[in-house]
C-alpha cells in the first residue's frame, strides 16, 4: 500500500506541472447535452419528446430541448417514468434495465425517493472522483497521507433486493462498485464491516478496529462522522483522534454545510486537518472543492447537463414548488450571487430534474458555487427569505461567541399573536446555557446577515422562540424515523405534517428543554 501511494502522489505532483488543454464551459456541457440525447432517443421518454427530432433540427439543439421538454420534480418524473424503471421495463429514460435504485436522505419528505442509478452513472461518479484525487495536488496535503488508508462513512454495501432491482443509499452503491484496488488496499471499513446493514453494528466494529487501521483520510457527513470519531476517542480514552491516527490528513465531507459542526471538530483533532467539500446526491456526483479557500467547482463533461433556476417568487411558491414554464439559465449565462435552483438532465434518465438543492456561483469563471439550501428548506412566512446558508452562518456565531457545542438544529415557522414567529430548536448539551442569550446573539446575527430579514423583524416577524434541548434527541429521532447513520440529514427548516410529528415525538418521549 506505501508503494502504491507513494505512485498516486508523485503522479499528482507530476501532473500538477502540466497545463492540460480544457474547453470552454459551454462547449463541455454542449457536447454533453448532445450525448445524453443521442443516448436517450430510443427510450421511451426519448420518443416521447422527440430527441430524434430535437438532433435532427438544423435550430441549436440545446435550445429545442429546453423548449420541448418540461421542467419536472421527483413526484412528476417518478410517476410518469420511473416506477416502469422498478417494474423492470426497459429502455424508460435510459437505455436497457436499471438494477440500482438510490434511496434519498429524505430530509424534505417523509418517505425515501427511489433515484435509478445507471452503469453510466456509476462510470461518471468514478471519473468524478478521479478529477478529484487529482485536484488534491493544489492543497498542502502531506504525500504520506496517500499512503494511507481512507475511511468511508457511508451506506451499506449489503443492497435491498426488491425484485426487479436493488436499493440502497447512495455512498453504499458506490461502495459496492468501486475500483477493486482501492477496495482492497485502501478502503476502510473494507468489505466485511460495510455489509453490516445496521448502522449501530457498523460503528462498533469501526471502534473495534480503529487501532489497527492507519487513516489518512475520513469521508462523510458531518455529524455521523462526529460521532465516530467521538467513540473511538471515548473508547480508548485519548484526548483526540490523533493520537489513534496520527497520520488523519483529509477531511472530504458533504451532504450539509460544514459551518455548524466547525467548532465541535476542533476538538476531535490533535494536528491540522485540510476540509474538502464535494457535491454528491442520490442523482451523482456534480463536483468538488478543487482548490484551497474556493466554492465547489462543478464538473461539467461526466454525463451531467446543468440548467439554473433563479430561486425567486417569479419561478416558485411560498413552499418551494416550481411554478410553470421558469426561465432556466445554463453554464454562461449565469451570474455570481444569484441564487438558483439546480435542474440536471444526467446519464441515469432524470430530463430537467430539479433536484432540490439552491446554490449561488462564487466564481462564475471557474464555474464553483456554494450550496446554500433546499428549494423546500427556506422560510418565508412574511418576506424575511431566511436561507439554510443564513442559518448556518448565525449557529456558528453564536457557538464561538458563547463556546457552545451545537451539532443539529432546526426552526420552524409559526402563526403569532395574528403575524408570524420563527420558533428555534437548537441541540446542546450545556445545561446552563441561557436560552435568552442565544436568542438575541442569532437574532442580531441574522439581522445582519439578512436586509429582509431585519426589516420583518420591525414589523411581521414579531417573535423568535428558543427550545435548547440535547443534541442526542436529534439523532433519536432520524433512528425512530429509519434514518440512521450513512446520508440521513437532519431538515433545518420544518413545515406541515414534518413539524407535527417532531413536536409529537418531542412530547411522546417527554423531551426536558434545557433552557
Amino acid at each position: 500500500m506505501a508503494i502504491l501511494g507513494n505512485l498516486i502522489a508523485r503522479s499528482l505532483q507530476v501532473r500538477k506541472q502540466f497545463n492540460l488543454p480544457v474547453a470552454s464551459p459551454i462547449t463541455y456541457q454542449r457536447h454533453t447535452l448532445r450525448h445524453l440525447l443521442d443516448r436517450g432517443q430510443y427510450t421511451a421518454f426519448g420518443k416521447h419528446y422527440g430527441f430524434g427530432d430535437i438532433l435532427s433540427k438544423e435550430i441549436d439543439f440545446l435550445k429545442a430541448f429546453r423548449e420541448q421538454v418540461p421542467v419536472c420534480t421527483y413526484t412528476e418524473m417518478h410517476d410518469q417514468w420511473w416506477h416502469r424503471c422498478q417494474e423492470g421495463e426497459e429502455n424508460v429514460t435510459w437505455p436497457g434495465k436499471v438494477k440500482y435504485f438510490a434511496l434519498s436522505s429524505g430530509t424534505s419528505e417523509s418517505a425515501s425517493k427511489h433515484i435509478p442509478v445507471t452503469q453510466d452513472m456509476i462510470k461518471s461518479i468514478k471519473k468524478v472522483g478521479f478529477k478529484q484525487l487529482y485536484s488534491m495536488a493544489n492543497f498542502k496535503i502531506k504525500p504520506v497521507a496517500f499512503e494511507k488508508g481512507i475511511l468511508m462513512l457511508g451506506g451499506t454495501t449489503s443492497l435491498f433486493e426488491k425484485g426487479e432491482y436493488y436499493e440502497g443509499d447512495m455512498s453504499g452503491i458506490s461502495a459496492k462498485n468501486m475500483p477493486r484496488w482501492m477496495s482492497s488496499l485502501l478502503y476502510k471499513p473494507g468489505k466485511k464491516i460495510s455489509k453490516r446493514h445496521k448502522w449501530e453494528d457498523r460503528i462498533k466494529l469501526i471502534v473495534e478496529k480503529a487501532t489497527q487501521w492507519d487513516v489518512g483520510t475520513i469521508c462523510g457527513v458531518p455529524a455521523w462522522v462526529q460521532i465516530v470519531l467521538e467513540r473511538v476517542i471515548k473508547h480508548y480514552g485519548v484526548k483526540n483522534i490523533h493520537e489513534i491516527w496520527p497520520n488523519l490528513s483529509v477531511y472530504i465531507h458533504g451532504g450539509v454545510s460544514m459551518e455548524p459542526y466547525r467548532e465541535s471538530f476542533k476538538k476531535l483533532w490533535g494536528k491540522p486537518v485540510t476540509f474538502i467539500e464535494t457535491y454528491m446526491a442520490s442523482e451523482g456526483s456534480f463536483g468538488f472543492q478543487a482548490r484551497p479557500d474556493a466554492g465547489i467547482k462543478l464538473v461539467l463533461n461526466a454525463g451531467i447537463f446543468f440548467e439554473f433556476i433563479p430561486f425567486t417568487s417569479d419561478n416558485f411558491d411560498e413552499d418551494g414548488n416550481p411554478k410553470p414554464d421558469p426561465q432556466t439559465y445554463i453554464i454562461n449565462e449565469v451570474q455570481e450571487g444569484v441564487e438558483y435552483a439546480v435542474v440536471l438532465s444526467t446519464c441515469s434518465g432524470a430530463w430537467r430534474y430539479i433536484i432540490g438543492d439552491v446554490i449561488r456561483f462564487t466564481n462564475a469563471k471557474e464555474y464553483e458555487i456554494a450550496i446554500v439550501g433546499r428549494t423546500k428548506q427556506f422560510l418565508s412566512l412574511c418576506g424575511e427569505h431566511l436561507s439554510v446558508d443564513n442559518m448556518n452562518k448565525a449557529i456558528e456565531t453564536v457557538s464561538k461567541k458563547l463556546n457552545i457545542t451545537i451539532r443539529e438544529f432546526a426552526v420552524a415557522g409559526l402563526k403569532h399573536d395574528n403575524l408570524f414567529a420563527h420558533q428555534w430548536y437548537i441541540g446542546c448539551d450545556k445545561e446552563d446555557v441561557d436560552a435568552q442569550q442565544v436568542k438575541e446573539l442569532l437574532d442580531a446575527t441574522l439581522s445582519q446577515l439578512n436586509d429582509d430579514y431585519e426589516v420583518e423583524r420591525t414589523s411581521a416577524l414579531k417573535e423568535v422562540f428558543v427550545k435548547i434541548i440535547p443534541n442526542s434527541v436529534f439523532i433519536d429521532y432520524l433512528r425512530a424515523k429509519g434514518k440512521e447513520g450513512a446520508m440521513s440529514k437532519f431538515p433545518r427548516v420544518m413545515k406541515g405534517a414534518q413539524l407535527q410529528d417532531w413536536e409529537q415525538y418531542l412530547q411522546k418521549n417527554k423531551v426536558a428543554v434545557l433552557s
